[in-house]
């Protein structure tokens, strides 16, 4: 195919493999596993959150719903900003999303390549073993 694998970064990944990242990455994940393509995560090892096991304990940021309704625009030359939707319209902007680790093929990180399982982190981090 026209793609070899899909790669991106992580924001806070759970010591069981888990990933935050920035809003589309679980899409491109989705995608990747639909169309039979490795879907890697890159991403030093100070992203590890080793107090979280599952994504769903990882706190997600809510950005101001503002981002959503409004957008800038050109006019007669000029730089304005249009309403999206009524303001009264509500909106939820969130600035992560977390990808499974059953999507994510492996990690890349400083010590090498693991598994986006427990067992496998800490065989690169075992320091991190209770």
């Amino acid at each position: 195919g026209a793609v070899d694998l899909v790669m991106v970064g992580s924001d806070r990944t759970t010591c069981a493999g888990d990933v935050a990242n920035k809003i589309g990455t679980y899409l491109k994940a989705l995608a990747a596993k639909d169309n039979n393509v490795p879907f890697y995560v890159a991403l030093p090892s100070s992203s590890f959150d080793w107090a979280i096991r599952d994504g769903s304990e990882i706190p997600i940021e809510e950005r101001g719903a503002e981002e959503l309704k409004r957008a800038d625009g050109w006019r007669n030359g000029r730089m304005w900003e249009v309403s999206l939707a009524p303001e009264s319209s509500p909106a939820v902007n969130y600035g992560f999303d977390v990808t499974p680790r059953r999507l994510v093929t492996g990690l890349i990180t400083e010590r090498g390549v693991c598994k986006a399982d427990e067992k496998s982190i800490l065989e690169l981090f075992p320091e991190h073993a209770s």
